[in-house]
């Protein structure tokens, strides 16, 4: 999902609620680089170098920054065939309207060209999802052109997962309510499995056995009181077997927020993290400040944690697509959890035992996303109101380096290109 600035958000209030219910309802150049840095961390000798991929939602291309000295490498065009892609949407009427929705209510005036990327194992191809264009498509990382393109269902892509051996993506069609899970070489559907409203996080196991999906229904709409919380759509939490993509657990958080005494919360998932081990979950929910700890194994709520409200006198309607809070991810030793607080502008290292936290501000505006970097010492934090990617010590929560990137950054991976890029 696209975040934008509160002010940005009284187009959108004012949209008729016809339109929203139509939108509800109907929910089913040449690529370029530039060398920089030469340093990096060889884990692959001779074949590709670690390096970060930075998505830049509304411009639509993606910096490549060294995963070891944080230089940026080059940057990637996410939308080399933008002409064509926008002849076909213009010729096309019904595909032009949602294409001006997504436009409107979620990118609040801005198209959204990335949203979501993993490089393959070997560093040919970057594959993006691209939500304006309603696809996903596989760049060649050397060429820069587009070796396979794959239209979701539905209008609009959103977040991908990547399986732990590089072979599948699995991708949420946000109005198709479907995820298509895609093999990373060709970009042909393996299978796919139903959702909720408006399909969001999809995350492997480590192990690569089960998907964890959350939907969040439909978070661009303005009715986010109480009396109307039940027009916001089907919103669920599935466990699907990664192999056979059958719904293994599936519940409406709802009702678990209800037996903890929460009902107050809204079941909305954002953005989930979890211990090493996959018993406890940490999800972030719409309009909550903080998040909830989920047990696994006893299918149970068993903590919330409150972190500041740095902004107690903006309406929730003026939430970002519903968010306090987009961002969070948990260290490599299990006992951290780095938080993205993103409407009040800071970054939250919290201690998983006590919740004890310290917040960190002044370092950007609006955090978008944060994840680890694979040895899980580090987070990686994406500004998308100040074009930033930050780089932060998760033991000592402390920023290491920012680095300028390009138009609404969003989401942070890392992968590899090849050696000689």
């Amino acid at each position: 999902m696209t975040l934008t600035t509160p002010g940005r958000g009284w187009s959108r209030r004012l949209v008729p609620l016809l339109f929203i219910s139509l939108i509800a309802m109907a929910l089913p150049a040449q690529a370029g680089w530039f060398g920089i840095g030469q340093d990096a961390r060889d884990t692959n000798p001779g074949k590709t170098r670690p390096v970060i991929f930075v998505g830049n939602n509304w411009e639509g291309t993606i910096d490549v920054i060294d995963a070891q000295s944080y230089n940026k490498v080059g940057r990637i065009n996410g939308i080399p065939d933008k002409r064509q892609r926008m002849t076909e949407i213009v010729l096309n009427p019904v595909r032009l309207v949602f294409f001006q929705a997504v436009r409107l209510f979620i990118g609040e005036g801005n198209d959204q060209y990335v949203d979501d990327m993993y490089s393959t194992p070997d560093g040919r191809l970057l594959v993006v999802s691209r939500p304006s264009f309603a696809d996903v498509v596989g760049i060649d990382i050397v060429s820069g052109e587009i070796a396979w393109r794959f239209e979701v269902d539905g209008y609009r892509s959103d977040h991908m997962a990547l399986s732990p051996d590089g072979t599948q993506v699995a991708v949420s069609a946000s109005t198709g309510n479907v995820v298509h899970v895609l093999d990373v070489e060709t970009g042909e559907e393996v299978g796919r499995f139903p959702t909720g409203n408006s399909p969001h996080e999809n995350v492997y196991s480590e192990d690569g056995k089960r998907i964890y999906h959350a939907s969040i229904g439909y978070v661009f709409t303005p009715l986010d009181q109480d009396l109307m919380e039940f027009t916001k759509g089907e919103r669920l939490f599935q466990v699907v077997d990664a192999e056979s993509l059958e719904i293994i657990k599936r519940f409406d958080l709802k009702d678990k927020l209800e037996a903890a005494g929460y009902s107050d919360l809204s079941p909305a998932i954002r953005p989930m993290a979890h211990t090493p081990d996959e018993r406890f979950f940490y999800f972030q929910l719409s309009f909550l400040h903080g998040f909830i700890e989920y047990d696994m194994e006893e299918d149970r709520i068993t903590r919330l944690a409150e972190l500041p409200n740095l902004i107690p006198d903006t309406p929730r309607e003026f939430y970002i697509n519903d968010s306090a809070h987009h961002g969070i991810a948990m260290n490599g030793d299990g006992d951290t959890l780095c938080v993205a607080g993103t409407m009040s502008d800071y970054i939250a290292i919290v201690d998983r035992e006590t919740f004890s936290h310290e917040i960190l501000t002044g370092l950007g505006e609006k955090p978008y996303w944060v994840t680890t970097n694979e040895t899980g010492d580090r987070c990686y934090i994406s500004w998308s109101g100040t074009d930033q990617m930050s780089v932060i010590d998760i033991e000592t929560a402390s920023e290491i380096v920012r680095v300028d990137v390009g138009d609404h950054p969003q989401r942070i991976r890392e992968g590899g290109v090849p050696r000689d890029w």
